[in-house]
C-alpha cells in the first residue's frame, strides 16, 4: 500500500449536505453540542470537566440504558464549587412514551467532591414488540460550573426483529433482506474504507455509514499495546451502533508476516523466507498464528497474502513474494487456509480467523525496470508487459488457485497491464474491466468482494467522478480513500443518480461486502474478545515463528563443512545485522518502512539466539569487526540490506543490490583471519559474487522476523540447514531480470540451490540417480508426484546433484537444476528426477 494519496476535487457541498441530514435524522450526535458555553455558561470552571462512560449507548427492548456520567478535575483535586448537570431526553428517532420513558432531571456533585465521582441516568426502554431498525434517544447533557462533554451522549434502541439479524436464515438471504431496506447513501457508506487516523471525527463512521476502517502501516493507537487496538476496534464498532441498521465494520490491517503494526506480536519471517521453506504446512501455521493475533485485538480482515511472483530483484517488493516461481507461490497457499479456515467460509465467524486478501491483481512483480511514473520509483507501481499465455501461467495462475480455497477479499495491484496483441495498451489495474469483471469475477467464479489498494483509484487518468465511476463499473466494489471518504460516498452517490453507475452493481458490490461481514459473524459478535489477548506474542506463536525462520535458511555453501558450528568453538561475530531486530525483521514491521534498530518487544535478535543457542560458548561480537581478532576457530559476519517498504525499496530509487562499504569491509576482515560464515539478511539476492572465493559458508538468511533463536538453531545445529532457493540468485545486476524457465539461464546460484546438514550427504552417482527415477515413475503412477515422498525422493536427488556440482555452477548445470524444481512442485516427479539427471551429467 501507498502512503501518500494524491488528491482530487471532491464534492464538499455534497458531503455537508449528508453530514446535516445525519445529523436531522437524529442518528448522528452533534459534536460539542451541549457544552457549558451554548448552555449559557460563558466562563465555566475549567479545572473541572464533565465526561460519559461512551458516546453511544446501545440498548435492548424493554431494558434499560444507563449512562454513566463522572467529573474529573486537573490534577485530581477535589471541585472547588458545586457542579450541576441538568439532562433530559428527546429529539431522537425514537418515540417518547412508546419506544421509552421520558426523562428529566439533574444531579449534582458538591463542592468538596474527589475526581473521578460519577453519577447513574437510567433511562427505560419500552417494548413495542414490532419489528424495527435502530432509533436514536439523544440524551441531553447541560452543564453549569465545569466543561461539558465534547459530545453529548446518545442512546440507541437496537434494531431487531427483522430478518436480516436472524442468525439461522442462509446468509445470502439475511444479505438480501438487508440490501433491500438501504438507502443508496448507506449503501455508498458501506463501499467506502477510510484510514483511522483520517478520520475527521468518529461521528464520520455513523454520519457516512462507513463500510470499513483501517490502519495503515504503523497507524496505531496511543499506547500500542493489544489492550490498546482490542479497545480502539471496539470503540469504532460501537460508532456504528448509531445507523439504522447497525451494520458492523470490517476492520483491517496490513498483517503481512504477522500482526507487524503491533509491538510485542511474534513475526514470522517475510513471505520469500517461508517460500524459502518449501513447507506447505509451515505456511499456514504461520496464517494460523497471524490470524489469531489479528482478530484476537479485534481485527477480522488482513490485507494478505501476497501472491505476486517476483520477476524481478530490483523491485522493492521483493520480499512480500514467495518467490519467482508461480508453482511456488500456489504452493505456499495454505497460508489462506491457516488465516480462513475452509474454503467454504464456515470457520470466518471463529475468533481465531480473520478474513484473507489475496493481493496484489494482476502482475506486480512482473512489472519492467524503468517503466514506473510513481514518483522516485523506478519499478514498483509500473507496468507489465506480457503475452496472453505469460499472462496466464505465470501471474493469474496463483489467483486461480486463491479462488479455489475461498480467499475473501482481492486487491488490485497500482501497476498496469499491457497484454501483447489485445489492442489496448497499457491499462491500470484498478480500471481493468476485463481483468476484474471478466477474468476474476467471471471466468475464475471469484465470489467475495473487491477492495482497491491505498488511494489507487486516485491514479485512473481523469477527475474523482470518472476514477469512482470507472473502477467500480470495472468491479470495484469497496474503495480505500484514506482521507477522502466524505468525497467518495457523495461521489458514488451522484454517479449512480445520474445513471452512470447501475444501481444493479451497486446492490452486487454491497452484497459481496456484507455476505463476507455476516460470515465473519460480525452482526453477532462485532467486539474484540479480551480472553484472546493473551495469544499475542504467546510462547506457542513464537514457536511456529521460530521453525519458520529455522527452515526458511538457505545454505548456499558450506566449504570444509564449517556450519554447523560447535559450542566448543571460539566465535567472533560481527556486521550490521547481527544484533539489529529492526534489520532482522524489514519493513512491514511495527511502521510501515520498518526501522532499524530496537523497534519491538519479546524479540530475540541473531546474535543474542547464538549466545542462547551455546551459553557456554566463548563469543565477540564487534559490529564492524574492529576488535582484535586472533584466536578464534570460527567467524560468523551477519549483513544485509537495511529496512524499507514498496516502490522506497526499488533498485535505482537510493537502493541498490550491493552489501554497504562497512559490511563489504566486515565480511573482508573476518574471512582474512578466519575461516567464516557470511549471514545475508535481506529481502532479495545481494551481489556477493566477488567475496564468494574468500568465504567458506554462504547463507541466505532473508528477513527471519522477530524469532533470531530460529537462526541460531540452524547455526549450531539442533536443526539441519533445509532451505531452498525461492529466487535466483544472480552474478550481476546486469543478468536482471533472471529466472526460472528462461533460455539463457546462468546465475551465480539457481532458483532451487539449497544444501543440507546433519544429513548423511547421498552417494552413488548416477546408478543412483537411475533408481531414483524408477522410483519416481512408480510414485508418479500412483499419482503420488506432489506428495511428501515424492518430494523427500527429489530432495535426496538434489543433495546427490549439489554435492557433484559442488561450487563449480556453469548454465550447463544451473538451468536443469533450477527446471527441476519448478516441475517438482507442479507434480512432474519423473520429469525434476530427468532434470536433475541432466543437471548432474553436465556438471
Amino acid at each position: 500500500m501507498q502512503r501518500t494519496p494524491r488528491r482530487k476535487p471532491g464534492a464538499s457541498a455534497r458531503t455537508a449536505a449528508l453530514a446535516a441530514t445525519a445529523v436531522l435524522a437524529g442518528l448522528l450526535p452533534l459534536a460539542g453540542a451541549g457544552s457549558s458555553a451554548a448552555a449559557g455558561e460563558p466562563d465555566p470552571d475549567r479545572t473541572a470537566k464533565v465526561v460519559t462512560d461512551a458516546a453511544v449507548h446501545p440498548v435492548g427492548e424493554g431494558d434499560t440504558a444507563e449512562v454513566r456520567i463522572s467529573l474529573t478535575t486537573t490534577g485530581a483535586a477535589p471541585v472547588g464549587a458545586p457542579v450541576t448537570v441538568a439532562y433530559s431526553t428527546g429529539g431522537g428517532t425514537a418515540e417518547p412514551g412508546r419506544d421509552y420513558r421520558p426523562l428529566t432531571g439533574t444531579v449534582t456533585f458538591p463542592a468538596g467532591t474527589r475526581s473521578g465521582a460519577s453519577r447513574t441516568v437510567a433511562v427505560p426502554i419500552l417494548r413495542d414488540r414490532s419489528a424495527e431498525s435502530a432509533e436514536s434517544v439523544p440524551l441531553k447533557l447541560v452543564v453549569t460550573g465545569a466543561e461539558a462533554p465534547a459530545e453529548q451522549p446518545q442512546i440507541v434502541i437496537n434494531a431487531h426483529g427483522l430478518p436480516y439479524l436472524d442468525a439461522k436464515l442462509p446468509v445470502r438471504k439475511r444479505v438480501a433482506d438487508l440490501v433491500s431496506r438501504m438507502s443508496l447513501a448507506e449503501k455508498a457508506g458501506q463501499m467506502t474504507q477510510a484510514e483511522r487516523g483520517a478520520l475527521t471525527s468518529q461521528d464520520d463512521i455513523a454520519g457516512y455509514g462507513l463500510g470499513s476502517l483501517f490502519s495503515g502501516g504503523g497507524s496505531v493507537p496511543t499506547p500500542n499495546t493489544p489492550e490498546a487496538w482490542a479497545e480502539m476496534v471496539d470503540g469504532y464498532q460501537l460508532r456504528t451502533r448509531a445507523t439504522r441498521f447497525q451494520i458492523p465494520l470490517i476492520y483491517g490491517v496490513d498483517g503481512v508476516h504477522g500482526h507487524n503494526n503491533l509491538v510485542g506480536a511474534a513475526l514470522a519471517p517475510h513471505n520469500i523466507g517461508i517460500g524459502a521453506t518449501r513447507d506447505p504446512a509451515l505456511a499456514e501455521q504461520a496464517g494460523v498464528m497471524t490470524a489469531n493475533e489479528v482478530r484476537a485485538t479485534g481485527v477480522p480482515w488482513d490485507f494478505a497474502p501476497c501472491l505476486c511472483v517476483g520477476r524481478d530483484e530490483r523491485w522493492g517488493r521483493t520480499y512480500e513474494t514467495f518467490g519467482e516461481d508461480p508453482a511456488l507461490v500456489s504452493s505456499m497457499e495454505t497460508v489462506i487456509h491457516g488465516m480462513q479456515g475452509d474454503a467454504s467460509g464456515k470457520d470466518l465467524d471463529r475468533d481465531d480467523k480473520v478474513l484473507a486478501t489475496a493481493k496484489h491483481f494482476v502482475g506486480d512483480g512482473g512489472t519492467a525496470y524503468g517503466s514506473s511514473t510513481e514518483g522516485t520509483y523506478t519499478i514498483d507501481q509500473g507496468v507489465t508487459t506480457v503475452t496472453r499465455r505469460e499472462l496466464e501461467t505465470v501471474h493469474l495462475a496463483p489467483f486461480k488457485d486463491a479462488v479455489k480455497r475461498g480467499i475473501g477479499t482481492v486487491m488490485p495491484s497500482f501497476s498496469s497491464l499491457d497484454v501483447i496483441g489485445d489492442g489496448t495498451g497499457p491499462l491500470k489495474m484498478h480500471a481493468d474491466a476485463a481483468m476484474i469483471n471478466g477474468e476474476l469475477k467471471g471466468r475464475l467464479g471469484f465470489e467475495g468482494f473487491v477492495i482497491s489498494d491505498y488511494a489507487a483509484i486516485d491514479q485512473i487518468p481523469g477527475d474523482r467522478a470518472s476514477d469512482v465511476r470507472t473502477s467500480v463499473n470495472a468491479g470495484l466494489d469497496m474503495i480505500m480513500e484514506p482521507a477522502a471518504y466524505r468525497d467518495i460516498v457523495a461521489t458514488l452517490e451522484d454517479e449512480v443518480t445520474a445513471g452512470r453507475i447501475s444501481r444493479a452493481r451497486i446492490d452486487d458490490a454491497v452484497s459481496r461486502i456484507l455476505e463476507q461481514k455476516f460470515r465473519l459473524g460480525l452482526f453477532e459478535k462485532p467486539y474484540a474478545d479480551p480472553a484472546n489477548l493473551a495469544r499475542i506474542g504467546s510462547p506457542e506463536h513464537r514457536a511456529v515463528a521460530r521453525r519458520a525462520a529455522a527452515e526458511s535458511q538457505v545454505l548456499l555453501k558450506n566449504d570444509s563443512g564449517v556450519l554447523p558450528l560447535k559450542p566448543s568453538q571460539k566465535v567472533y561475530v560481527a556486521g550490521s545485522n547481527a544484533d539489529d531486530i529492526g534489520n532482522q525483521m524489514g519493513g512491514w514491521s511495527v511502521t510501515w518502512q520498518g526501522a532499524s534498530g530496537a523497534t519491538t518487544t519479546g524479540a530475540t535478535t541473531i546474535l543474542a539466539g547464538m549466545k542462547k543457542a551455546a551459553p557456554k560458548a566463548a563469543l565477540t561480537y564487534s559490529e564492524d569487526a574492529s576488535a582484535a581478532t586472533d584466536g578464534y576457530d570460527v567467524g560468523v559476519v551477519v549483513v544485509g540490506e537495511t529496512p524499507y517498504a514498496e516502490g522506497i525499496g526499488d533498485v535505482g530509487n537510493g537502493n541498490d543490490l550491493e552489501l554497504t562499504a562497512a559490511d563489504q569491509k566486515a565480511v573482508d576482515t573476518v574471512c582474512a583471519a578466519m575461516k567464516c560464515a557470511v549471514l545475508i539478511v535481506s529481502g532479495r539476492p545481494q551481489l556477493i559474487g566477488d567475496r564468494l572465493g574468500g568465504i567458506d559458508a554462504l547463507v541466505a538468511s532473508w528477513l527471519p522476523g522477530t524469532e533470531g533463536d530460529g537462526v541460531a538453531d540452524v547455526l549450531y545445529g539442533k536443526l539441519p540447514f533445509t532451505g531452498q532457493l525461492p529466487l535466483t540468485w544472480p552474478k550481476s545486476v546486469e543478468q536482471l531480470p533472471i529466472n526460472v524457465g528462461d533460455a539463457a539461464y546462468d546465475p551465480q546460484f539457481p532458483y532451487g540451490w539449497g544444501l543440507a546438514t546433519l544429513t548423511k550427504p547421498p552417494v552413488g552417482g548416477e546408478p543412483a540417480l537411475r533408481a531414483l527415477s524408477v522410483a519416481a515413475g512408480l510414485l508418479q503412477k500412483a499419482g503420488l508426484g506432489k506428495s511428501p515422498q515424492g518430494k523427500a525422493l527429489a530432495d535426496r536427488a538434489r543433495l546427490l546433484v549439489q554435492r557433484k556440482i559442488g561450487q563449480h555452477i556453469t548454465a550447463a548445470s544451473a538451468k536443469p537444476f533450477a527446471d527441476a524444481d519448478h516441475l517438482l512442485l507442479t507434480g512432474d516427479l519423473t520429469g525434476a528426477l530427468a532434470g536433475l539427471t541432466a543437471a548432474y551429467r553436465a556438471a
